[in-house]
């Protein structure tokens, strides 16, 4: 069932915050950005300084490659670098197995550009043809954690409590597909939900960690309603 859209229909961030329960399995295979053209960006290459590979996660500080062993959750978040990197980590998990800038769609609502600004996000891809996961960089975490909450505060709450963002250090995934949402909050996956229903209970057994902003948790708890 559908949970209440944080943002307009058309726009990146919606893609990110609007979760339906459509079924659907995972496919690690990854691909690179765009049509595939982009070199250096391809699942078998290195694609930048900054990216790790699925083989070897924290090549050149890559998905991973700064999360201390000691650290706090959001500490030991993977961590991207690049989109290139974010879409092989994700794709190990559920189907994302080419990446674009294009969601096929008009262009970003104000309301996104707002978002996108307060949330400091850098670059929005797109996995797949009909673009079910929604992947966004973003530059300070912290900002990023803010802006979702206010917008959660927009709507006054309502919606699903036990649904949010899939993050790590410096990327967030959404997706139209409940499976593909599941199955990054897998201990295997390592990232975790941002959360900020005040309503959010979990079961008990489920994680519930501070997260960077007052009101906000980091979970492995997710269910669609």
């Amino acid at each position: 069932m559908r949970t209440t859209s944080l943002l307009a229909s058309a726009a990146a961030v919606t893609a990110l915050l609007t979760l339906t329960a459509c079924g659907g399995g995972a496919n690690p295979t990854v691909g690179g950005i765009g049509s595939g053209a982009d070199t250096g960006t391809g699942g078998a290459t290195d694609g930048g300084a900054h990216e790790g590979t699925l083989e070897n996660p924290t090549k050149n500080g890559g998905v991973n490659g700064n999360a201390p062993k000691d650290g706090t959750a959001f500490q030991k978040l993977p961590k991207a670098g690049t989109m290139a990197a974010a879409a092989r980590f994700i794709g190990g998990f559920t189907d994302c197995g080419q990446v674009s800038a294009d969601n096929g769609e008009d262009s970003p609502t104000s309301a996104d550009a707002e978002f996108n600004k307060a949330g400091t996000v850098t670059e929005t891809g797109y996995c797949g043809r009909q673009n079910h996961t929604t992947i966004l960089l973003y530059k300070d975490a912290k900002a990023f954690q803010t802006a979702f909450k206010a917008e959660m505060a927009k709507k006054g709450n309502r919606g699903n409590p036990d649904s949010g963002i899939v993050v790590g250090q410096d990327f967030a995934m959404g997706s139209q597909d409940a499976d593909s949402m599941s199955a990054l909050l897998q201990p295997q996956a390592g990232l975790l939900m941002l959360n900020c229903h005040p309503d959010f209970k979990p079961p008990s057994g489920f994680r519930k960690e501070p997260a960077l902003v007052k009101g906000c948790v980091l979970t492995d708890y997710y269910m669609d309603h």
